[in-house]
């Protein structure tokens, strides 16, 4: 019986292996992260302001990782379509439910939510959209390298099916390189709510993070309602820095 079992291991982890090379051979040739790091360092990329359906470093993801049509960085992309199939063979099903967004379109998401919470002060219109919305230019979403998983609601992962592909993700994603970057604010984390669904790809993140810490000012933060307010929020500081500690420090 053990044999038996043990053959059927086997078997499953060499199918589960060959999706796995049958996604890879169908995504366009993997960039050196040195190389793709060097490209990417430029200005409009760190703030949004580029077409990444054009950018040949992003990738669509394959309707099977994902609950709608969306990209990602190619090198997040592979990273996570091995951390799926590892979750896959014990029972756990991810679902990117939202990936990347460039300035225009978190434009969008932050000017409507303007309009809905138009009954309060402006700064504190701004402070509520803030909870789980980043202004436009600042969002790691612009990347490429964050994306949210299965459901955009905390109380989902509490219990049931949502708790036990939660537990997995913090046991298991960092192996792959995703880390979860707003966790709870009881270690003084600040900036936005805790978000159980928003997983960073690091390799990349991290360094995408540093560049625009030392290059991107309150003044880049422009061309959309309520921009004016970023620098009384001190929006680079409490809410682009807001992350896991883990994730801030330089190495």
């Amino acid at each position: 019986m053990k044999r038996i079992l043990m053959l059927f291991i086997i078997i499953c982890s060499c199918k589960e292996q060959k999706k796995v090379e049958e996604i890879v051979s169908n995504i366009s040739v993997f960039v050196p992260i040195e190389e793709e790091i060097e490209n990417q360092f430029d200005k409009n990329f760190i703030l949004g302001k580029f077409n990444y359906r054009k950018d040949t470093s992003f990738v669509k993801v394959k309707k099977m990782h994902s609950s709608k049509t969306l990209y990602i960085k190619r090198e997040t992309y592979l990273s996570f379509v091995r951390m799926f199939n590892s979750a896959k063979l014990e029972g756990i099903n991810l679902k990117i439910i939202s990936g990347t967004r460039n300035f225009y379109e978190q434009k969008s998401i932050w000017e409507r939510k303007w309009e809905r919470y138009k009954n309060l002060k402006p700064i504190n219109r701004a402070k509520k959209i803030l909870e789980y919305s980043s202004m436009p230019s600042t969002s790691r979403h612009h990347w490429g390298t964050d994306i949210d998983l299965n459901n955009l609601n905390n109380s989902y992962f509490d219990k049931g099916i949502g708790k036990k592909e939660y537990d997995w993700l913090v046991k298991n994603a960092n192996k792959y390189g995703f880390f979860q970057v707003y966790v709870s604010k009881v270690n003084g984390r600040k900036g936005y709510n805790i978000e159980r669904w928003h997983w960073s790809y690091i390799p990349l993140s991290g360094e995408y993070l540093k560049h625009y810490r030392k290059n991107i000012k309150v003044d880049d933060i422009s061309g959309f309602k309520g921009s004016e307010l970023s620098k009384e929020l001190d929006v680079i500081n409490v809410y682009v820095n807001g992350v896991s500690k883990q994730l801030i420090e330089d190495k």
